[in-house]
């Protein structure tokens, strides 16, 4: 349940990012409100690699709990570290970020940090 959570909120934040690199005028709630509008198209690359890296995040995290590629648990009992890691510091930049609609993003990074480490933990 806690990979199927994790997978749900970093989609979501997936589908943000793929929105940015699109053009769509968010960019306020994310990198700290630096590029509000559209982003330019150098941090429109930027967002499509963020997504690109979050979906790496949600196949550790199934290969973890052990849903896909069973032939890889070994290696996911390290590589989820780095998953809980990036969600402790996605939560806690999300919380003091300078942009107030950015925010909105900290209880979701929330979710990632305990929804991860319950696939570490167990």
């Amino acid at each position: 349940m806690a990979a199927l959570v994790f997978t749900l909120a970093t989609l979501l934040v997936v589908l943000f990012q793929l929105c940015l690199a699109i053009g769509l005028p968010w960019g306020a709630a994310s990198m700290g409100g630096k590029f509000p509008g559209k982003y330019p198209s150098k941090m429109r690359w930027v967002a499509i690699l963020n997504a690109i890296v979050l979906l790496v995040l949600i196949m550790i995290v199934v290969i973890r709990a052990g849903l896909v590629f069973p032939e890889l648990l070994f290696y996911s009992s390290i590589a989820i570290w780095v998953v809980v890691l990036f969600a402790l510091v996605g939560t806690i930049l999300n919380s003091i970020t300078p942009s107030k609609i950015e925010r909105i993003w900290a209880p979701v990074a929330l979710i990632q940090l305990i929804s991860s480490a319950m696939v570490a933990f167990s």
